[in-house]
């Protein structure tokens, strides 16, 4: 074992070097300079609405290009990094960590960082970028709204005055803990996937309640704690993909964001080469549910602990917890019968519940009404993130629902510099009626996606949304290096002044015209 570690290491040495100039490189020529100690950062004044690595990736975009943010948090200092600071110490990234490149000064270690450097990295970015001094913790927002000038309001006018606003409120709030018939019957503990950092589960059974994202937390924690049995009780296939970064990006390149003709061929490979004797566990084919519908898992592990014996993956429902306190009643389904439909009832005995069962997703409810119109509510927004009727206000990776690529990458930044285009810029801003075609057309071309145009999106379609945008205005070809790549700022500015005196110009000259026809 220990001269297959060190080959292993030694394969992929080279690699690991390579990643880490490119890492340095990416830091000399994308990041933004931090401002010095005291900088009088300028207008446009935005306000960020959660400290996770978000709303610390986009404060510092702002700050670094000379303008000023307050960031609003409603937990304490320890809530830093969102559901990173929440999520058990053995949890990790499951892609690969060029696909989270949340800020171009981040620098992994290697390819799957664990919680503590994710945690470390967004600590030392808010540092780096004196966001210490602009951060409210125990400050949770409950309602924006606009003052007589047009400017927003955080909660109430102590707060300040904003030109704009970035919801980086995140997906996962509050853990979901549903109440299940017969649970207080139950003789062992039972507890959520996020609360497992003391957990006892050294030689025990464990039954793990769900089949997503939360499942592989709770796979990771009993592969640490020496679990002796493992039972996933899932209520449906899910697609699961290799922990494999070439493969991952290959599959976030489907530009169309959604199923297509020819979604079959990497659906087939992954049953064959994958899933291989496990195919059972994927979605069936003809199923409607699609490689490209919903979030897949990235695992390998999975696998590897159900071909060893120590992992049982059951596809079925819940019944109940049983009278005498061993186990739960499952109603064992075979691959492609509905949820609810016939199946095999047995009992599942256990002396562990883990509750893999998600998180609440947070309310973006504080956003006024007119971000919540009919036909035009998120996701169903412009670029997904902006609300039709305010260009000024950026939902940044807290609407989408589902997706191939991540929501950890350098687009944050992208999305941080249209807002700042759009408040530096007038003819650069998109208007209501305009945002609300672009939404209507992303909805005509995607109409034969499963799931509706903007439940579910490829890096590819998300990408080529930003390149569009800028193009179809020719306004905005100059602001394309700053928007896109985080560089150039200095010269759209002085277009902009340049623009603005012109504008000026024409204004007094049509004043003097008006005067001299009057005179």
């Amino acid at each position: 074992m220990g001269i297959r570690h060190d080959i292993s290491h030694l394969i992929n040495l080279p690699f690991v070097l390579i990643y880490r100039l490119f890492q340095y490189f990416l830091d000399i020529l994308l990041s933004p300079t931090p401002p010095p100690p005291n900088a009088n950062l300028g207008r446009p004044k935005i306000a960020i609405i959660g400290a996770g690595l978000t709303g610390v990736s986009s404060a510092s975009h702002c700050v670094g290009h000379g303008f000023d943010v307050t960031i609003f948090e409603a937990g304490s200092e320890d809530a830093l990094g969102g559901i990173w600071a929440k999520v058990n110490n053995t949890s990790g990234l499951q892609i690969h960590s060029v696909m989270y490149r949340f800020h171009p000064s981040v620098k992994w270690s290697g390819g799957y960082p664990n919680r503590q450097e994710i945690v470390s990295a967004i600590s030392k970015l808010w540092k780096k970028y004196g966001l210490d001094s602009k951060t409210l913790f125990n400050t949770k927002v409950e309602k924006i709204y606009k003052d007589k000038q047009n400017r927003w309001i955080i909660n109430n006018e102590s707060n300040g005055r904003f030109d704009g606003v970035i919801a980086c409120i995140g997906t996962c709030g509050d853990p979901k803990t549903p109440n299940m018939p017969g649970q207080e019957n139950f003789e062992g503990q039972i507890v959520h996937s996020s609360k497992l950092d003391g957990v006892d589960a050294k030689g025990k059974k464990v039954l793990v309640i769900g089949g997503g994202a939360s499942a592989i937390e709770a796979l990771e924690f009993v592969e640490h704690s020496g679990a002796s049995k493992t039972y996933i009780l899932a209520r449906s296939e899910k697609w699961i993909i290799p922990r494999n970064p070439i493969i991952d990006i290959l599959l976030s390149l489907n530009i169309f964001g959604s199923e297509t003709p020819l979604s079959w061929i990497p659906e087939t490979l992954l049953r064959l080469f994958f899933y291989r004797d496990l195919s059972d566990l994927s979605p069936p084919k003809g199923s409607g549910k699609g490689l490209f519908t919903e979030t897949p898992m990235v695992n390998n592990a999975v696998f590897n602990q159900i071909r060893s014996g120590q992992a049982t993956w059951l596809r079925g429902d819940i019944k109940r917890f049983s009278p005498d306190g061993k186990g739960i009643l499952f109603n064992h389904r075979s691959q492609g019968v509905p949820k609810n439909g016939p199946g095999r009832e047995e009992l599942i005995e256990g002396d562990l519940c883990i509750l893999a069962t998600g998180y609440e997703r947070p309310s973006l409810a504080f956003l006024p009404d007119d971000c919540f119109e009919e036909q035009y509510e998120p996701p169903n927004w412009y670029l997904q993130t902006f609300p039709p009727k305010h260009m000024d206000v950026c939902a940044n990776n807290c609407t989408y629902v589902n997706a191939i690529g991540t929501v950890g990458n350098y687009h944050i930044g992208i999305y941080t510099r249209f807002l700042l285009m759009f408040l530096v810029d007038p003819v650069a801003r998109p208007n209501e009626r305009l945002m609300k075609l672009w939404i209507d057309m992303t909805r005509w071309i995607k109409q034969r996606a499963p799931g509706g145009a903007f439940e579910f999106f490829t890096y590819a379609e998300l990408l080529y949304w930003f390149v569009f945008v800028i193009l179809i205005n020719p306004f905005r070809w100059k602001w394309a290096p700053f928007v896109l790549c985080g560089v150039g700022v200095d010269l759209p500015k002085a277009v902009v002044m340049r623009e603005d005196r012109v504008r000026e110009g024409v204004g007094m000259n049509g004043v003097r015209r008006e005067k001299n026809l009057t005179s």
